[in-house]
């Protein structure tokens, strides 16, 4: 084990370390001066040959959706033998995570930043899962929040790579449900918690989608101001606050003798050829663009803050900005960035636009009648019903039940629009053979009425054959 001022290739550890599952994590500066990640693999499981190679193709996974610009995950910078080690070198730091925060219990973010930590993780392993891939191994212990407030996904398949773990999408909501409802008896109370608890079971059920659909639906009971973060980020400086580090002697850069990549070579020298096209002829890693000048503004960021500008200040230490000009190690993608950015704007640009209307009016179902037709319905026929579902013309997502006297039911979920008051859910009953039947069909909606209770309504009407 280094001793606090060691440093690998060019990266000196600031002696705060953090254990994980595969190994130690330490904080550590770049050559650069930018705060950055080190994590020391334990050597006992890559005692299987091919869990080294299982260890790259995860790592170059992660490359290859940051390049994509997915920007959820603890970005990757390299993957190093030095010192008889196996290193993952991250481009932020890797700590504190949500588990250390859980931990600090005279220090604790409120329910608005839990639900952009859930927001935020939600929406990444969505992105993660759309790209064939599986987290494996989602617990707040790899969940780092960044200097900015935003929640980063760390050890994406290192554990399944290292002990050879089945991983699966199943397992990823079963582990962000839990996330959840953690957050929610430790960070949240009353409707707030509840809304969290809601998200936990709507992911059981219905899927991550639907959870964080839930979540924007019901910001209404989160704290006001929560958008800018402001709790979460004195949260990290007040956990930052322990005796400084004495800062790293400047260093010429690493012998290339220190350390061997375990990435392709290749691939390395591509992300680092400078572009002579972009200002200051050298750019970041898809997934590091903060230099001066670049907003650092996540996906939930974008769906949180409606509208208003980031106004939270951060200190120096804190901020974990990059220089303008990178070291040659530091990979240089700023224009596959570019294109992943407005990718995934492209995704929640639905959603950004819906939060950012005035006044952002909560949905509330008012009234439902359900119309069946009156005349006797004959031989092999399908009976068409309609229930007309009247709102307070607010906008969000509600859950509805079909509910058929033979004992049918079918669940679903209807999102209105703002200025929406008035909708039609239909439901076709099909009907075959000889005899009579006298049809009931029920709609009952569960949720985000204006009671706070569900409401329902049936009609039926006549078969003969």
């Amino acid at each position: 084990m280094l001793h606090d001022g060691g440093s690998v290739a060019g990266h000196w550890l600031s002696g705060r370390t953090r254990v994980s599952e595969v190994g130690l994590w330490h904080d550590s500066t770049a050559p650069d001066g930018s705060p950055s990640g080190l994590l020391r693999f334990d050597q006992r499981l890559l005692a299987v040959p091919a869990a080294r190679d299982r260890l790259v193709a995860a790592v170059t996974a992660d490359r290859r959706l940051q390049q994509g610009g997915t920007t959820g995950l603890l970005p990757v910078a390299d993957l190093v033998t030095a010192r008889g080690d196996v290193w993952l070198i991250t481009g932020r730091r890797a700590m504190p995570t949500v588990a250390e925060l859980l931990a600090d219990g005279g220090r604790e973010p409120d329910s608005g930043s839990a639900a952009t930590i859930l927001v935020e993780t939600a929406q990444t392993l969505i992105t993660v899962h759309a790209a064939g891939l599986t987290h494996g191994a989602l617990h707040p212990g790899t969940i780092v929040i960044g200097e900015d407030g935003s929640a980063l996904l760390a050890e994406r398949g290192l554990l399944e790579a290292l002990r050879g773990e089945p991983a699966s999408v199943e397992r990823d909501v079963t582990a962000w449900s839990a996330l959840a409802r953690v957050l929610a008896a430790s960070w949240a109370v009353g409707p707030a918690s509840q809304l969290l608890d809601r998200a936990a079971s709507v992911a059981a059920t219905r899927g991550l989608s639907a959870a964080r659909d839930t979540l924007l639906a019901g910001r209404e009971v989160l704290p006001t101001g929560f958008t800018t973060r402001d709790r979460l980020v004195r949260t990290l400086h007040a956990w930052s606050a322990t005796p400084a580090v004495a800062p790293p002697p400047p260093v010429a850069a690493p012998d290339a003798g220190e350390m061997v990549t375990l990435l392709d070579p290749s691939a390395l020298r591509t992300a680092q050829t400078p572009d002579p096209t972009r200002p200051g002829g050298s750019g970041g890693d898809a997934a590091l663009r903060f230099g001066p000048g670049v907003p650092v503004e996540t996906s939930a960021a974008q769906i949180w803050r409606q509208g208003r500008d980031h106004s939270t200040q951060h200190t120096p230490d804190l901020r974990g900005r990059l220089a303008p000009t990178a070291a040659p190690a530091r990979p240089s993608r700023r224009r596959t960035a570019w294109a992943g950015t407005v990718l995934l704007a492209i995704l929640v640009a639905a959603v950004v636009l819906w939060l950012r209307q005035a006044p952002g009016l909560a949905l509330a179902v008012e009234k439902v009648e359900v119309r069946t037709p009156k005349k006797t319905q004959g031989c092999d026929s399908t009976a068409r019903i309609v229930a007309e579902v009247t709102t307070n013309g607010g906008s969000g997502t509600f859950s509805y039940v079909w509910e058929q006297s033979d004992g049918r039911k079918i669940r679903e979920t209807q999102r209105v629009e703002e200025e929406t008051t008035s909708l039609e859910l239909p439901l076709l009953w099909k009907v075959t053979g000889p005899g009579s039947l006298k049809g009931t069909a029920t709609l009952r909606i569960l949720d985000h009425t204006a009671t706070g209770k569900p409401i329902q309504d049936k009609a039926s009407f006549s078969y003969k054959c």
